[in-house]
C-alpha cells in the first residue's frame, strides 16, 4: 500500500469509526428543498476559518498568532513565508483544541509555496479525509475546494500518479452538496478511469465503493468493496464499509457477518461493544 493510501486509511478510519459507533445510530431526516439550498447557499472562506478560530484564543495565544502572520517583511519572502505557515500549522495542531481547520488550512498554504508532490498530496489528503462525515454545506465546499487546488497542484508535478487522480475524484463525490449533486458521478468516473486502466488498485475500487454510498448505488457499492476485502481481508475501513452498506440495503445478516469479521482487526473494547450493540440491533 502506498504512503498516500495508508494516509487515507488511518484518517479515513478514525473517522469511520466515530461516525459508525459515537454518532447518529439512525439516518438523519431529509431536510427540505428550501433548507438545502439555502444551506448550500452559504459561502465560508479561509478567513472565516480563522477569525472564528482567533476569537477562541486567550490574549497571548491571540498576540503569538498575529506576530507569526506579520513576520514576513523582506528578504527571502518565499522561504520566510513557508516557515511561517509551518510554524502557525504547528501552533494549531498542538496548542489549540479546536484548531483542526487552521492546521490543515496553513499546511495547504506551506505546500503550496513548497511546491513538493509530497507536501501537496499530504495536505489535500488532510482535507479530503474530513469532508467524509461533514455535514456543514459551505465548511464542505470550501474543504472540497482546497483539497482540489492542491491535487491539481499536485497533478501538475506528476501526471501519472493514480493516487492523486483517485484524491481529485473523490473530492467531487465527498464535496458534492444539494445543489450540485452531479458532482458525485463526475468524480465516479474520474476514478473509474484508473480503476478500469489499473484492475489491481484497491484505493480506487474502494472510494469507487464509498462512491457508491454515497450515490445510493448500494449494489454497486457492495460489489466494489467485497472485492477490496478480498484483496485486503484486514482492511476493517472497507469491512466496516461494507456492513453499513448491507445494512442500509436491509440485508441484516450480511451486514451481521461483515460486523462481526471486524471484531476480529480491533483491539478497542470500546469499539467492540458499541458492535455488538448494532449486532444485537439487527438481529
Amino acid at each position: 500500500m502506498k504512503k498516500q493510501q495508508i494516509i487515507v486509511a488511518s484518517f479515513g478510519l478514525i473517522i469511520l469509526l466515530v461516525l459508525f459507533f459515537f454518532g447518529q445510530t439512525v439516518p438523519p431526516q431529509k431536510k427540505s428543498s428550501e433548507t438545502s439550498t439555502a444551506a448550500s447557499a452559504k459561502t465560508i472562506t479561509a478567513q472565516d476559518i480563522l477569525q472564528a478560530s482567533k476569537s477562541k484564543l486567550s490574549p497571548s495565544q491571540l498576540s503569538y498568532v498575529n506576530r507569526l502572520e506579520n513576520s514576513v517583511v523582506r528578504g527571502d519572502v518565499k522561504n520566510q513565508q513557508i516557515k511561517s505557515y509551518d510554524q502557525l500549522a504547528i501552533f494549531w495542531k498542538d496548542s489549540v483544541r479546536e484548531g483542526f481547520l487552521p492546521y490543515i488550512y496553513y499546511t495547504g498554504e506551506s505546500a503550496k509555496l513548497e511546491n513538493s508532490e509530497k507536501n501537496l498530496t499530504f495536505a489535500a489528503q488532510l482535507f479530503l479525509e474530513n469532508l467524509r462525515g461533514q455535514d456543514d454545506a459551505g465548511l464542505k465546499s470550501w474543504m472540497a475546494n482546497e483539497a482540489k487546488g492542491l491535487f491539481e497542484k499536485a497533478l501538475q508535478i506528476n501526471p501519472s500518479n493514480d493516487s492523486s487522480k483517485v484524491g481529485l475524484g473523490a473530492c467531487y463525490i465527498f464535496g458534492s452538496t444539494a445543489s450540485n449533486p452531479q458532482e458525485v458521478m463526475q468524480g465516479i468516473q474520474r476514478i473509474l478511469e484508473v480503476a478500469r486502466r489499473d484492475t489491481s488498485n484497491m484505493y480506487a475500487e474502494f472510494m469507487l465503493g464509498l462512491g457508491g454510498l454515497q450515490s445510493g448505488q448500494l449494489d454497486k457499492a457492495v460489489e466494489r468493496l467485497t472485492k477490496v476485502v478480498k484483496h485486503q481481508p484486514n482492511n476493517i475501513e472497507a469491512i466496516l464499509t461494507l456492513a453499513q452498506v448491507n445494512e442500509q440495503k436491509g440485508d441484516k445478516a450480511e451486514a451481521v457477518k461483515w460486523y462481526q469479521a471486524s471484531k476480529k482487526l480491533i483491539v478497542d473494547p470500546n469499539i467492540i461493544t458499541e458492535i455488538d450493540k448494532r449486532i444485537k440491533l439487527l438481529q
